[in-house]
């Protein structure tokens, strides 16, 4: 069942498939209890924003959820759809832009059409598994560098070029905005540099940069001053626009290619036209609410922060995204996870080997523009428990549920 599913039984329902109900919200119910929630991507609050349920319902109550009906290249475009293209392009400073029905599955179909057996990619060993799954369709070479590491890219780069010399073909480089896991940026402005040595196209995935990153969360090219440098921008609604979808914006040529050669959205159904009309709103509010993000900054500081001084270790972090690491086994890591969420009532996200290294537990905390100051210091005050407990042996001997 592979090194997750193994634990199945005991995990699901509790640790994997957990069910979060009520209004999407900092405070939700977890089995019949409130819990202070930091496990939704709800990045600005759009998921439960007025004017975005309002348009929702509207466009659902106009059009139901089947319009429009086919493929956008056979039966489902619609005028609402190529202006959504039109506003996302402009807005992530791109040419065109294409609207995708879903990101992972997206990403993976871009990357296919992209490169052929002659092309080469090199990308950030931390990728993404959607990006992953993407390199697992090419038939061509692909090399993988470490992790941010600059020089391990150059290297990458030189063993591409050698081979494209051979073949004719060309350089595709993946890497990511913002590391969903670590919260660490792509070193995008450093990647950019390095066409003035090599000959590559720069392809990056940025779910968790979009909407939040930038002077206008145009996204982390934005936020490193790339945005030209930056060839292929894919983004995801699933994030900051607290819906379903993706896009990828870039030169309209690129992007007239994509729209004839992307499996995934010649063979499959347009996005439903409630999303699209309720996406158009949402990059709407998110335009005209810019207070939305500075909130989204002002919890994610206060969090990282506190923890900081509480003497956690929260990584290379320089984004929203909060890992806390610990030092302790899979047994330990259930028991904190289960004193958080039965003893203080807080619910994060935990994660364990083979997703990091053995000996090491990672709670990964989501700040939105809905939480509050009160749910930092709720947190960070439970928190230096929890550690306390942890460096005292206590979950060793799995205490961690109070009778």
């Amino acid at each position: 069942m592979g090194p997750i599913g193994q634990h199945q039984k005991m995990a699901h329902g509790y640790f994997a498939f957990p069910k979060l109900e009520g209004e999407i919200a900092p405070h939700m119910n977890f089995r019949g209890k409130e819990h202070l929630v930091w496990s939704l991507n709800n990045y600005l609050g759009l998921a439960n924003h007025p004017e975005v349920r309002e348009a929702d319902a509207n466009a659902a109550a106009e059009f139901g959820m089947a319009y429009p009906m086919g493929a956008r290249m056979m039966s489902g475009n619609s005028n609402h759809h190529e202006a959504l293209e039109r506003e996302l392009a402009e807005f992530v400073g791109k040419e065109d832009a294409f609207l995708l029905n879903y990101g992972y599955q997206g990403i993976m179909s871009a990357i296919d059409a992209l490169v052929d057996r002659n092309d080469v990619i090199v990308y950030d060993a931390e990728s993404h598994a959607c990006i992953i799954d993407g390199l697992r369709l090419h038939m061509g070479k692909r090399f993988v560098y470490q992790h941010n590491d600059i020089d391990s890219c150059v290297k990458q780069l030189e063993r591409a070029t050698k081979l494209v010399e051979q073949t004719g073909g060309g350089i595709l480089v993946i890497t990511e905005g913002v590391f969903g896991m670590s919260g660490a940026q792509g070193k995008l402005k450093e990647i950019v540099a390095l066409k003035k040595k090599f000959n590559f196209r720069l392809l990056i995935d940025d779910a968790h940069g979009f909407g939040t990153m930038g002077p206008t969360g145009a996204g982390t090219h934005e936020a490193q001053n790339c945005i030209d440098g930056v060839d292929v921008y894919f983004g995801t609604f699933a994030k900051s626009m607290a819906g379903i979808g993706a896009f990828i914006a870039t030169t309209e040529e690129i992007t007239n290619f994509l729209r004839y050669n992307m499996r995934s959205q010649t063979f499959a159904k347009a996005l439903p036209m409630p999303m699209v009309v309720g996406l158009r709103k949402r990059l709407e509010v998110l335009k005209a609410n810019p207070e939305l993000r500075e909130k989204l900054w002002t919890i994610a500081t206060a969090l990282q922060k506190g923890l900081k001084e509480r003497g956690f270790d929260i990584g290379v972090t320089n984004t929203m995204v909060t890992p806390v690491f610990l030092k302790g086994e899979l047994s330990e890591a259930t028991a904190i996870t289960m004193d958080l969420r039965e003893n203080y009532g807080i619910f994060c996200s935990i994660v364990v080997y083979p997703v990091i290294p053995k000996g090491l537990i990672e709670l990964r905390l989501i700040p939105t523009a809905m939480h509050t100051l009160e749910d930092v210091q709720r947190t960070l005050d439970a928190f230096s428990e929890v550690g306390e407990r942890l460096k005292n042996g206590y979950y060793r001997e799995q205490n961690a549920v109070k009778a």
